[in-house]
């Protein structure tokens, strides 16, 4: 498989999965309909994603500018929780609008997301090579 063909069938499976279990379980943890919460997971993958591109832009155009070059830990750790943390800011309000909650419950509720796309992600590229194979890259 081409690295491109391989990047979007994982793009695609890995946002699908993600977008059906978030909002089963957001469900399960709010009451809220199904239907509302696959809504509000489908919402908020756009959201990640957006955000995704416009954080890394941003990293980027700043890390240009910096006399250290190069990713340490400390460099690796501020992007992953600078990303986190904006997220958050982005979906919190999301959350408490859609489900008509508090924006404490909508945070705990993203808090919840961030833990379980953390394990998901994991998971789901153990179960992706495994199917697809790894990438040359890794060969």
């Amino acid at each position: 498989m081409s690295p491109i063909l391989r990047r979007i069938l994982y793009t695609v499976l890995f946002e699908a999965f993600g977008i059906v279990i978030a909002g089963l379980g957001l469900a399960v943890l709010s009451g809220a309909a199904v239907f509302d919460t696959g809504i509000v997971a489908a919402l908020s993958s756009l959201v990640a994603m957006t955000w995704n591109l416009t954080f890394n832009t941003l990293f980027e155009f700043w890390e240009t500018r910096q006399t250290t070059k190069g990713r340490s830990f400390a460099r690796r750790a501020a992007h992953a929780l600078g990303f986190e943390l904006g997220l958050t800011v982005l979906l919190a309000p999301l959350l408490a609008w859609w489900l008509d909650v508090t924006l404490l419950q909508a945070f705990l509720y993203d808090l919840t997301l961030v833990v379980f796309f953390v394990i998901y992600t994991f998971l789901f590229n153990l179960a992706f090579d495994k199917v697809f194979g790894l990438p040359a890259s890794a060969k």
